[in-house]
């Protein structure tokens, strides 16, 4: 069965961080492209960030570029995404998501988690 579970969302407040984790199982982890994508209220997905399967390349989106680092480890089948200085406009639930296409379209991807909420406020 295949499994990804997100972990580290929290209430933070302006100008603060977390480290979301997401763990990979029922699949070849290292043989994925992985995704961050965000769904605040009322609102569709939005994709935030993207790491090739080896790890060497990352992609961000604008409104989340210079503040989120994402990474992974294949020996421990995990990925994870740094977030530093958030706002109010990153409260959203954060999914990882495994697919070559960087989309906000959650067909487009072969594996979506189950998400974890990241509330920004004060």
């Amino acid at each position: 069965e295949v499994q990804l579970v997100e972990s580290g969302g929290d209430l933070v407040q302006p100008g603060g961080s977390l480290r979301l984790s997401c763990a990979a199982s029922g699949f070849t982890f290292g043989n994925y492209d992985m995704s961050w994508v965000r769904q605040a209220p009322g609102k569709g997905p939005e994709w935030v960030s993207a790491i090739n399967s080896g790890g060497g390349s990352t992609y961000y989106a604008d409104s989340v570029k210079g503040r989120f680092t994402i990474s992974r480890d294949n020996a421990k089948n995990t990925l994870y995404l740094q977030m530093n200085s958030l706002k109010p406009e990153d409260t959203a639930v954060y999914y990882c998501a495994a697919a070559s296409k960087y989309t906000n379209r959650k067909d487009d991807y072969n594996y979506w988690g189950q998400g974890t909420q990241v509330t920004v406020s004060s």
